[in-house]
């Protein structure tokens, strides 16, 4: 039983080491809000996951904080839930702003499984002690940039590598990986920066035996994409488009795509990650967990959600050295020379926040309390 008690609310900003680019823009900075929720002596901990602006989606931190103090905050201080799962029900009728719904969700998930003395990730039904890694590149300003960022990975032992790609970015940069790792397991993110119109393009990207290609087409689009896939070798992969499991039925019976990415904070959370999850292991689609610049506590939790079943692709669950000099967890997020992380076997997420960081990393909090 989770009686919520109270909520802490901090917002924290926390340098990324390298500007990290994409189709739609560039980020140095991260604007993250955590949650701290608390049930009696217990504590369990969220990250919302939007960006500082509406480009990967229509929310942002400004839009997660007011989602969270008005309304999903107060709608779930003082009720008594039998489990975290509660917590997706409650919070439905609110539409769209699943990644300030997940925050909360997620937060709940963490303090039911240190309740019961588990890690989360058991909590949760995961059923990998050891999760497979990659590693997401940003837009890098010359090839050769971009292929040293690759030399390095690749020498830290992460097992996949994927490229962001945008219109006049994508056929000379792969060329350029595929000449010097031939059998580099490489997929290449749009983030939706091409139309159907582009399909000769695109198609040329079929001579590098990408993995995937990831949401080139529209961010709310499932239609174009199946007519892009049945003209393609390369299997598409769905971010953006895919918010619920519902989405993922509608794009799989369209045949849209052949791989789905998973975001926690864009599904709404481990309720609906959980349905994704069985749905697409019933039908044969295989899944992987992409990254949202999370902090270790984000990290952390998607560490959790990439031991479920259908998770069977490396995910972009890297090391914190590669984002952060200072993480918000101790010990950091660290990846073995494998390139694989060891799933936490303590109690929920399994990393203790790092409060002195947090702290010093914080711009406005705001507490909630029930009277």
């Amino acid at each position: 039983m989770i009686r919520l008690q109270a909520v802490q609310m901090r917002e924290i900003h926390l340098p990324l080491i390298h500007r990290f680019e994409t189709s739609f823009g560039a980020t140095s900075t991260r604007r993250i809000i955590l949650l701290t929720v608390f049930s009696g002596e217990d504590a369990g901990y969220g990250e919302c996951t939007a960006g500082e602006d509406p480009l990967y989606n229509s929310e942002t931190t400004e839009t997660a904080w007011h989602i969270l103090a008005d309304f999903a905050i107060p709608w779930l201080l003082g009720k008594e839930l039998d489990q975290a799962s509660d917590a997706a029900r409650i919070l439905s009728p609110i539409r769209g702003n699943r990644m300030a719904r997940a925050a909360l969700e997620t937060a709940l998930w963490d303090l039911e499984a240190r309740q019961r003395g588990m890690p989360l990730s058991r909590l949760i039904g995961g059923e990998r002690r050891e999760i497979p890694c990659g590693v997401s590149i940003g837009i890098q300003p010359s090839v050769e940039a971009l292929l040293a960022k690759v030399r390095h990975e690749v020498s830290d032992g992460y097992r996949r590598v994927k490229i962001k790609i945008k219109p006049g970015w994508e056929t000379e940069p792969l060329r350029a990986i595929r000449s010097e790792f031939p059998d580099l397991p490489l997929m290449a993110d749009a983030n939706s920066a091409f139309q159907l119109s582009d399909l000769p393009l695109l198609r040329r990207l079929d001579e590098f035996g990408l993995m995937m290609i990831e949401q080139p087409l529209a961010h709310d689009d499932i239609v174009d994409h199946a007519v892009l896939q049945k003209q393609l070798q390369t299997p598409v992969c769905l971010d953006e488009s895919i918010c619920s499991a519902e989405d993922a039925r509608k794009a799989v019976e369209l045949g849209s795509c052949r791989i789905i990415n998973v975001k926690l904070g864009r599904v709404g959370g481990f309720h609906e990650a959980r349905l994704i999850n069985d749905y697409c292991s019933r039908c044969g689609i295989p899944l992987w967990c992409g990254g949202m610049l999370e902090s270790g506590i984000g990290r952390a939790h998607n560490i959790a959600m990439s031991t479920l079943s259908g998770f069977t692709l490396p995910g972009d669950v890297s090391a914190s050295k590669r984002y952060y000099a200072e993480d918000t967890v101790k010990p950091p997020v660290t990846v073995t020379p494998s390139g694989t992380i060891l799933v936490p076997e303590s109690p929920g997420i399994g990393f203790a926040p790092d409060p002195d960081r947090i702290e010093r990393a914080t711009v406005r909090r705001r507490e909630f309390n029930f009277k």
